[in-house]
């Protein structure tokens, strides 16, 4: 086991609204005792989560590449970082290829192989992938059929290939508004609009892609593709589905998978290979990726467990925080906005 008492430094990327993602890291910490900050960067200093870390940094826009990795390299050096956690989808592929280059700072990023981002961050390869393993999806529609929309079966879904957080995602009710989202929408991809309960799966992997928790909720409200209010269900039929998906996959640190339960069983709609908005509702059930990272981090070996509660019911809402005439935080206020 590696020095409990040595510092364990986490630097938080494109922190932005991520307040209960960074309170859990320092929860987490404290409850391990664990020495050691909590560093959120964001290219903007109007971030909120900035406010709630124990340093923040400003860093470059994710499109500019070089500059963006070099200052995540500046940080990791500066403040000796151990590891990085990336949370927004467009920052997810650039980490994985400059991966080594990050990581000769001495700092771990949290980032599957490229591989495996390449499969997650474009819905058509992670469609062609989950199908090639037997896993079940929507139909995709080829340009054959999407030539003759007339003849279609509506309600369809329609999406961009690399889309996040719900933008231009919607159902497509005829061939009239087919056509219109398909001028609209870049690299769109289509499939059957699918009827079931929605389900997000947090899982969590150590870094050799072992499966140390899958943590089912229900989806019951949505903002901006980010959950709102779930329920934590220890779907069983889901939870073994999920090991079968992780064991093909191999990715590493917090997964976030997206089905639905339908009449043909357990259909795929998406995987993000990172925390999602909704991971702190199973964190605080006891699934906690958080201290699994501490812990792993001091070279601990972890093992699957489902020991977290289900049944619990969590509804998300918004806080605001005053800064003053130098940005600095004063006050904090809360209110429910669902």
């Amino acid at each position: 086991m590696g020095n409990s008492r040595k510092p364990i430094n986490v630097l938080i990327l494109s922190a932005g609204r991520r307040v209960e993602l960074i309170n859990c890291f320092k929860r987490a910490k404290e409850r391990l005792k664990i020495k050691g900050s909590i560093v959120a960067a964001d290219a903007s200093e109007l971030a909120p989560a900035l406010y709630f870390a124990d340093i923040n940094e400003i860093v470059p826009r994710i499109s500019d590449n070089d500059g963006y990795i070099k200052a995540i390299v500046n940080i990791c050096r500066n403040f000796n970082i151990s590891l990085i956690v990336p949370t927004i989808d467009t920052e997810l592929l650039l980490l994985s290829e400059r991966k080594a280059e990050i990581e000769e700072t001495g700092a771990k990023v949290l980032i599957s192989d490229e591989r495996v981002t390449r499969i997650c961050r474009d819905k058509k390869n992670t469609q062609e992938f989950l199908e090639e393993n037997g896993f079940l999806v929507p139909h995709m529609l080829g340009e054959a059929e999407l030539k003759n929309p007339e003849k279609l079966t509506y309600p369809l879904f329609i999406k961009p290939r690399d889309g996040s957080s719900s933008i231009n995602a919607f159902q497509v009710h005829n061939a009239e508004e087919l056509g219109m989202y398909l001028k609209l929408i870049e690299n769109p991809i289509v499939q059957e609009y699918i009827e079931g309960t929605e389900y997000t799966i947090d899982a969590f992997l150590d870094f050799e892609s072992n499966l140390i928790t899958a943590v089912p909720r229900v989806r019951i409200a949505t903002r901006s593709g980010e959950i709102a209010k779930g329920v934590i269900k220890k779907d069983r039929e889901i939870i073994e589905d999920i090991r079968k998906l992780m064991d093909k996959l191999k990715p590493i640190g917090h997964i976030t998978v997206q089905c639905k339960k339908t009449k043909r069983g357990i259909e795929y709609i998406e995987i993000n290979p990172r925390f999602g908005g909704g991971a702190p509702m199973s964190i605080m059930a006891g699934a906690d990726s958080c201290e699994n990272l501490y812990r792993l981090l001091r070279g601990e070996k972890l093992k699957y467990t489902e020991k977290y509660r289900e049944n619990l019911t969590f509804l998300r809402f918004d806080q605001s925080i005053m800064l003053n005439e130098e940005m600095k935080r004063e006050y904090e206020y809360e209110g429910s906005y669902f």
